[in-house]
C-alpha cells in the first residue's frame, strides 16, 4: 500500500470520526433543548393549574423568559408584543403622533415638564410646569405618566381637548390637533466662540447620519475653524448609523469597525464608502462615562485612525453588538451576537460577563489584563476599558444641596414661577441672574423643604453607628455632638458656597422656558468646562499636532496602572 493511499484512508477516517462526533454533539443539543423546554412547560402548566391564586400567565412566561436572558447580558431581551412600540421608540425611530410634550407624576398628578419646540402644545402656549387636569374628558388622577402618554399620543390629525391648570389660575381648555412627533438625534448645532461648529448628537437612531450630515453642511456655510462633536451621555444605537457619521470627516474605503462573534455569517467588516464632507478640518469628540456603544464606535475610530482628539471622561465601554429575531405573536428577541473592534483591533468591552463571580455579579476587565494597540500614527491605546480621551476633564459632582434642589423640584417650580412674571429675558447665550435675582431665588426657598444629608453627616451618622457597636458611643458622644452642631451650622451657608453650581443650572432651567432646549444649551456653554478645553485645543494647531502625532505626553492614551494591587478593578468613569 503506497503511503499516499494510507494518508488518504487515514483523512477519510479522521473526517469520518469528526462527522460522526459533530453529528452526535448535535443530536446531544437537540436532545437537551427539547428536555428543558418539557420541563419549563410541565413546571408551567403544574403551576397554572395548581396554584393557590388566579395568576397572569403571560406575566410569569415573561419574567422566566427575562430571567432566562439576564443570565447572558442586559442587552439580550425578549420584547412581547405589549411593548413592542415602545421599543421602536427607544432603538429605531422616535416618531409617533403626539403633541410634543414630556410629562412626570407628582403627588398623584400629572405636570408638564418639557415642550418640544415646534410643536402643538407649544403652539398653544401650554408651559413646562402645567398640570394637565383633563384629556378629552378623563380625569387623570391615579393614572400613571405612561397611562397619561398614552392618552396624549395618537393618529396624526387627530384632535384633543385638554384642561391645563397653570399655578393658582383657573383650569383653562385648549384643543389641539396631534402632528407627527420626531424628536431629533441632532438636539443642537451651531457656532460656538471661536468660530467653532458644535453638533450635539444625542442618540444613534433612524437617520442620525443625515441629521449630523444637515447640520456639518450648514456649519460649513460660516468656513469654521473646527468641529466639536459632543457624544456625552448619548448611549448609542445603530452601528451602521455610526459608520456614516465617522465617513463624515474620514476618506474613503478606510475601515472603520469590524463585527465578530461565533457565527461567520454574522462576521462583517464595515468601511467607509464615500469621500469625506469634512476630512481636513480640526476635529474633537466629546464623551463621558455615559457615552456608549455606537458613541465609541466614532469616538474610538477617529481615535484610531489619529483624526479626532477625544476629550472627556473615559466612555462606558460597551463593545457588544445586538439583533434582532422575529418571534412568534408579532414579538421579538434582541441578542448580543458579536463583540466589535475598531480600526487598531481593540474591543473596548469593559464587563467581562462570560466569566461571572459566583454570586452572579460582574466585574470590569482588570487593568493587568489589558492590551495595548496603535494608532495609525503609533500611539497606544488600550482594549477593555471604554474609550480614554486624549485629554482628561475631571467630572466635577453637584454638592448635595443642589441635588437636593433638583431632585425635590425647586428649581423646576421657580423656573416655572420666573416664567410666569417675565414675559422674556436676554438671548439664552448671554442671560445671566444677578445677585438680586439670586437672593429672591434663596428667598424663595425659605420655609420650603429641601432637608438632606451632606458627605460629611452621613460619614459621621456612619461612625457614630459603629461606635454605638464597639461600645464606644459614651465615650465619643460629646465630641461627636459638636462636630454634628458644627457641620448642622456650616450647612446654613450652602446656598451661598454652591452659588456658582446653582445658578447653572436655575439659569439652564428659566431659559428652557423661555428657548426650549436649544435655551438649555446655549445657558449652559459659559459653564461647561470639557467645550472650554475643546474650545482651547482647537485654537491651538501646535497642540492639536502633538496630540494626534503621539509626541511627547501624548504618546499613551490611557495607560493602565497596574500595581500590587492590580486586582483591584478601577470602576471610575
Amino acid at each position: 500500500m503506497s503511503v499516499k493511499h494510507t494518508y488518504r484512508k487515514a483523512g477519510l477516517f479522521v473526517g469520518a470520526t469528526l462527522l460522526a462526533a459533530t453529528v452526535f454533539s448535535f443530536k446531544d443539543d437537540l436532545f437537551q433543548i427539547s428536555k428543558n423546554l418539557d420541563v419549563f412547560a410541565s413546571v408551567y402548566k403544574e403551576v397554572n393549574l395548581n396554584y393557590v391564586d388566579d395568576i397572569n400567565s403571560a406575566k410569569m412566561v415573561k419574567t422566566g423568559v427575562d430571567a432566562m436572558l439576564n443570565g447572558l447580558d442586559p442587552y439580550t431581551e425578549f420584547v412581547p408584543e405589549s411593548e413592542i412600540e415602545d421599543y421602536k421608540l427607544h432603538y429605531v425611530s422616535t416618531q409617533y403622533g403626539g403633541i410634543g410634550t414630556s410629562i412626570f407624576s407628582r403627588n398623584g398628578k400629572v405636570y408638564v415638564s418639557e415642550v418640544f419646540e415646534g410643536f402643538p402644545a407649544q403652539k398653544a402656549d401650554i408651559r413646562a410646569g402645567d398640570q394637565i387636569v383633563k384629556i378629552n374628558e378623563i380625569e387623570l388622577t391615579s393614572r400613571n405618566s405612561d397611562q397619561v402618554s398614552q392618552l396624549l399620543k395618537g393618529s396624526k390629525g387627530a384632535g384633543i381637548k385638554l384642561q391645563i391648570k397653570r399655578g393658582d389660575e383657573p383650569i383653562i381648555e385648549k384643543s389641539l390637533i396631534r402632528e407627527e412627533i420626531k424628536q431629533p438625534n441632532v438636539s443642537y448645532y451651531g457656532m460656538v466662540d471661536g468660530n467653532i461648529g458644535y453638533i450635539k448628537l444625542d442618540k444613534f437612531l433612524e437617520n442620525s447620519a443625515d441629521e449630523v450630515t444637515n447640520a456639518l453642511t450648514n456649519i460649513k456655510k460660516n468656513n469654521p475653524n473646527g468641529i466639536i462633536l459632543d457624544l456625552r451621555s448619548n448611549g448609542g444605537g445603530i452601528l451602521q448609523e455610526a459608520v456614516k457619521i465617522v465617513n463624515l470627516f474620514v476618506q474613503k474605503d478606510i475601515e472603520v469597525v469590524s463585527q465578530k462573534g461565533k457565527i461567520k455569517e454574522k462576521n462583517f467588516t464595515y468601511r467607509t464608502v464615500s469621500a469625506p464632507l469634512e476630512g481636513n478640518l480640526p476635529l474633537v469628540v466629546l464623551v463621558n462615562g455615559r457615552s456608549a456603544s455606537a458613541s465609541e464606535i466614532v469616538a474610538g475610530a477617529l481615535q484610531d485612525l489619529d483624526r479626532a482628539v477625544i476629550i472627556g471622561q473615559r466612555s462606558y465601554g460597551k463593545g457588544l453588538v445586538q439583533q434582532t429575531f422575529s418571534l412568534p405573536y408579532s414579538s421579538l428577541v434582541k441578542i448580543t451576537i458579536a463583540k466589535y473592534f475598531i480600526p487598531s483591533g481593540r474591543c473596548v468591552q469593559a464587563l467581562d460577563y462570560a466569566h461571572r463571580k459566583d454570586d452572579g455579579s460582574v466585574v470590569k476587565m482588570a487593568d493587568s489584563s489589558l492590551h495595548e494597540f496603535k494608532t495609525h500614527a503609533g500611539r497606544s491605546v488600550y482594549d477593555g476599558s471604554g474609550v480614554f480621551p486624549d485629554l482628561a476633564v475631571k467630572q466635577e459632582r453637584f454638592a448635595d444641596v443642589t441635588q437636593t434642589l433638583v431632585t425635590k423640584y425647586l428649581i423646576f417650580d421657580y423656573a416655572n414661577a420666573y416664567r410666569n412674571t417675565h414675559a422674556k429675558i436676554n438671548q439664552a447665550k448671554t442671560f445671566s441672574l444677578n445677585d438680586t435675582e439670586y437672593a429672591d431665588f434663596v428667598k424663595y426657598l425659605s420655609g420650603k423643604n429641601y432637608s438632606y444629608n451632606s458627605a460629611s453627616e452621613k460619614i459621621l451618622a456612619a461612625l457614630k453607628t459603629e461606635a454605638s457597636k464597639d461600645k464606644q458611643y459614651p465615650e465619643l458622644q460629646p465630641e461627636l455632638e459638636a462636630l454634628k452642631n458644627k457641620l448642622a451650622s456650616t450647612k446654613k451657608n450652602d446656598l451661598q458656597v454652591h452659588k456658582f453650581e446653582i445658578k447653572q443650572i436655575l439659569e439652564n432651567e428659566i431659559a428652557s422656558r423661555y428657548y426650549f432646549e436649544k435655551g438649555r444649551y446655549e445657558a449652559n456653554f459659559k459653564y461647561d468646562k470639557e467645550l472650554a478645553k475643546a474650545l482651547g485645543v482647537l485654537q491651538d494647531k501646535t497642540l492639536i499636532a502633538s496630540i494626534l502625532k503621539g509626541e511627547g505626553n501624548y504618546k499613551v492614551i490611557g495607560k493602565p496602572q497596574v500595581t500590587l494591587a492590580a486586582a483591584k478593578v478601577d470602576d471610575s468613569n
